[in-house]
């Protein structure tokens, strides 16, 4: 059985985060970029392009106005999928629409890495923290559940992540992680194996009812 793998990562810098997943994954790999959550922003698209070039593959998968015929094909021949931030809500219903969730499920149990950031950190989990529904940020339990429990992204660059996560997390919601601007969180199956990061004291964290525990990360260049 391949290994099945998640890099979700907090937000910000993830330029260098993202090189971090090329370093486990076969030279000159096939990569799918998914901006579904940030409305299929073009120029996001042509940063993907631009930051992979002459290092991978890079497709781009878009729904509207459909998506591609093979769908499932098309996800399944990719070594990685990266999605991107932006509403984390709208993403998961256009996916869920399409039948895409299943398919990114299949994916990652045949050995495809899933990776991204902001609502491509969250939509892995059962549930997590969101910008979705307004500045307010609220708890949102509808993820992916690939992985168990909670995620918050944006914990040290956003002001109020960290109080609201916080608060949700002592009044019931599912515990989780919390990640720093430019942190990843290596998943291998669905234990968390590494944590990392591409600045000087910013890392992950692992928020339970009443307790914050700073996780140890290793600095990537």
């Amino acid at each position: 059985m391949a290994d099945r793998q998640i890099v979700a990562i907090g937000g910000g810098d993830s330029d260098v985060a993202l090189d971090y997943v090329l370093s486990f994954v076969p030279p000159s790999p096939r990569l799918l970029w998914v901006g579904t959550a940030g409305a299929e922003d073009a120029e996001h698209a042509l940063a993907i392009h631009d930051q992979f070039r002459g290092r991978a593959d890079v497709q781009r998968l878009e729904f509207f106005p459909w998506p591609p015929e093979g769908l499932r094909e098309v996800v399944l021949s990719q070594d990685v999928i990266v999605v991107g931030g932006g509403n984390t809500a709208n993403m998961l219903a256009v996916w869920r629409a399409h039948g895409f969730d299943a398919i990114l499920r299949e994916a990652w149990e045949a050995g495809v890495v899933l990776t991204g950031w902001s609502a491509g950190m969250i939509c892995w989990f059962e549930a997590g923290v969101t910008d979705s529904f307004g500045p307010q940020l609220e708890g949102m339990q509808d993820g992916l559940g690939l992985l168990a429990g909670s995620a918050c992204p944006h914990y040290d660059d956003e002001e109020r992540r960290r109080p609201v996560y916080r608060r949700l997390v002592d009044e019931g919601f599912p515990p989780g992680y919390a990640a720093d601007s430019g942190v990843g969180l290596h998943f291998v199956g669905t234990e968390l194996v590494e944590v990392v990061s591409t600045r000087e004291g910013a890392t992950a964290y692992r928020v339970e009812p009443g307790s914050e525990k700073p996780l140890p990360a290793s600095l990537i260049p």
